[in-house]
Formats: structure tokens, C-alpha cells, sequence
């Protein structure tokens, strides 16, 4: 059999060359011709698979190492017998990290106490449950919208979308991408949400199309909204050099690139190729990681708690780097992107806390670094 493999997968070299002939190739051209003769795909999200790839090949299973699955025409593949598999919630700890990171940078820069301030999460799938997490751990007023869930178990817990936009202060975006439907998204903030806004503040970690660009340039113009973190873009890689130069925090689509999620994409989709094809690798795990010897000093003396984490976590990750990055070349988004050096999430930082109270090394402990001694 033959299976044939987006080149920038990481982890994957050498796994199914035991039970098929490998090829490859950068995702993005994967071409039908690739397919005719192949049995399984495993891909990211750069291989869009349509009926153009798709039509007439021998596939029999996709298999994306991503969350998100809108990359994939399901009903071609469902009248054609194609299975496919999605990588669900692998790097949802990693999109909450980055979301985290920008948050503290936002309430550093407007002195804004987390306490005192609403955040509204609009979809609380894996990414959207980490988020709310974080968010409860820093003591913010989290409100929840997520209206498949809201309707499916009944959850009285979960707002309607306007309630979220009129009543926050921040707004923080991780639902699918549907381009139709009851729960289409696709532009779901568009001239009339952003008009029904109070939040001033809005993050954008899920997909770009979720947010239509020339409506969110003209809020920003406007001072609608007046601080954007855009990971995700309309149109990727060729980006709206406006919208870039607008938004405050702009990075090449890497919210969840962490080295422990990539692993954990990996893994999922070569389990889900076993199990197809009953490899024997149902229970694969990616193992021996690159060992990071990642050690952050932070001395506490007479700073709150939001101080302490914003020295801790700017250490182990700085949103700004990436941004200024993409700033500086934008020309260069997909090669940023792709060629990634990847981070490590908190889990694998080892801090040195001093002066710090027992209610601060709690909450730190709480988002999941590694306190020494």
C-alpha cells in the first residue's frame, strides 16, 4: 500500500515504513495526481481536501494531525467512501497558553485588574474549556456562549452571542469554522456584531474567516475595537497587509504550535492510520521529546500576582517575538509558520519563585508550571 504524508509533520519519519511505500511532500502541493494510486493521506491543514484533490483518487482514510477538520470536504468524502479523521483538542492546551500570554500582556499595558474584568469566551469546545480555565484560575468574570452546546445538553450556563459582545470587556474567539448552517460561523463578526460590541479587546485564536477582515479594519479605524491579537487570517498565507499593520498582536496562525501538541497531532492521526489498517500502532505514543532545560527566576518583592505571572510567562513564551516577526515579514508568513520553531508549554518550565506569597505559587502551580526550589 502506499500512504502519502505532508513533509512538515513532525514525529512521523520512519513510522509506516514498515507497512507501506511513504511519500513526502509539502502539503500544500499535494496534487490529485499524488492520490491516484494511494491508500491513506496524512496531512495538515495546508492540504485542502476537495473534490479537486479528491475526484478519482484510490483514497480509503485522511487523516489531519489538526483540531480543526474544515480543510476537509466531509460530504465529498462521505458519497465517496473516504474516511477521515481529525486531531480533536491535541493542541488545545497550547491555544489557552497563548491566549493566557496575550491576556496578561493586555491587562499589563492597560492596568487593567483581572478581578474587575468580564471576559467573554464564544466556543467552549476543548480550547474554549482551557481558556475558561485560565481565566477562572486568574480570577476574571468569564461568560460562556456556545450555542450548539447551549441547545444540545440544555446548558442554561451558556449565553447568547449578543449577551456576550454587549456585556464583556474582552472577547476571545475559538468556535469551528461552519460556512453554513444554524451554526454557520463563517463571518460571524461582521459591520453588525462589531457595531452591538462593547468589548473593546478582541482575541482571534480559531479560524480567519470567522471574523470578516474589512469589518474588523474599520472597527479598529473606528476605535470600536481598540486591541486585536489575530493569529488566524482570511486568505492565509496572503494576509491583508492592512489588517497586519492594524492589529496589535499578529502572529502567523501558531497559537497552538507547542512541541507537546504537535506530538500529541502526530500521535492521533498514526493511531488513527493503525487502526485502519491494523497496524499494531493503536497505542503509539510520541516519546523522548527534546529535553529543554527551560529554569525562569522571578523574584516577587512587592509585586501582585498578575506581575509575578506576567515576568514568569513572558520568560517562557513572548508574544511579542512572534509578532514583531511576522510584522517585520510579513511576505514570509507560511515560512514562519511552517519552519516554526516550536515552543514548550508551561509544564516543561521550571521556576524559581522568591519572595512570592503561597496564594501566588498556588496559582502558578495552577497553570501547570514546574516550581522549584
Amino acid at each position: 500500500m502506499k500512504i502519502v504524508i505532508d513533509s512538515k509533520i513532525p514525529f512521523i519519519n520512519g513510522i509506516f515504513e514498515p507497512f507501506a511505500d511513504v511519500v513526502y511532500k509539502d502539503g500544500a502541493k499535494i496534487s490529485c495526481n499524488d492520490l491516484q494510486d494511494t491508500d491513506a493521506l496524512v496531512i495538515r491543514t495546508r492540504t485542502v481536501c476537495n473534490a479537486k484533490l479528491l475526484k478519482g483518487s484510490s483514497l480509503k482514510l485522511i487523516a489531519s494531525t489538526t483540531i480543526g477538520f474544515d480543510h476537509i470536504d466531509t460530504d465529498f468524502c462521505r458519497s465517496n467512501n473516504i474516511a477521515w479523521t481529525n486531531a480533536a483538542g491535541c493542541n488545545s492546551l497550547a491555544v489557552a497558553e497563548y491566549v493566557l500570554t496575550a491576556l496578561l500582556h493586555i491587562l499589563h499595558e492597560r492596568n487593567m485588574n483581572p478581578v474587575k474584568t468580564t471576559i467573554g469566551i464564544i466556543g467552549v469546545g476543548n480550547v474554549g474549556k482551557e481558556v475558561e480555565n485560565i481565566c477562572r484560575i486568574l480570577g476574571m468574570n468569564v461568560l460562556l456562549c456556545d450555542a450548539p452546546r447551549k441547545i444540545n445538553e440544555k446548558n442554561t450556563s451558556f449565553i447568547d452571542i449578543d449577551e456576550i459582545v454587549e456585556n464583556s470587556d474582552i472577547v476571545t474567539l475559538h468556535v469551528p469554522l461552519n460556512q453554513i448552517g444554524e451554526y454557520k460561523t463563517y463571518h460571524l463578526f461582521d459591520k453588525t456584531m462589531f457595531e452591538k460590541m462593547k468589548a473593546k479587546i478582541l482575541i482571534n485564536t480559531s479560524r480567519g474567516e470567522v471574523i470578516e477582515t474589512d469589518a474588523l479594519k474599520t472597527a479598529i479605524v473606528n476605535k470600536k475595537i481598540d486591541f486585536a491579537v489575530i493569529d488566524v487570517w482570511e486568505n492565509e498565507p496572503k494576509i491583508d497587509r492592512n489588517l497586519l499593520s492594524l492589529a496589535d498582536i499578529a502572529t502567523p496562525h501558531i497559537a497552538g504550535y507547542s512541541l507537546e501538541g504537535k506530538a500529541t497531532g502526530t500521535a492521533m492521526a498514526i493511531r488513527a492510520v493503525s487502526k485502519f489498517f491494523n497496524f499494531g500502532l493503536d497505542n503509539l505514543q510520541i516519546g523522548n521529546l527534546p529535553e529543554v532545560e527551560q529554569k525562569i527566576t522571578v523574584d516577587g518583592t512587592g509585586k501582585s500576582i498578575e506581575n509575578v505571572l506576567q515576568d514568569v510567562v513572558k520568560s517562557a513564551y513572548n508574544i511579542l517575538f512572534d509578532s514583531n516577526m511576522l510584522k517585520q515579514n510579513a511576505d514570509n508568513f507560511e515560512t514562519l509558520r511552517s519552519n516554526y520553531n516550536l515552543r514548550r508549554e508551561f509544564a516543561s518550565c521550571k521556576v524559581l519563585a522568591k519572595n512570592v506569597s503561597i496564594e501566588q505559587k498556588k496559582i502558578l502551580n495552577l497553570l501547570n508550571f514546574n516550581l522549584i526550589n
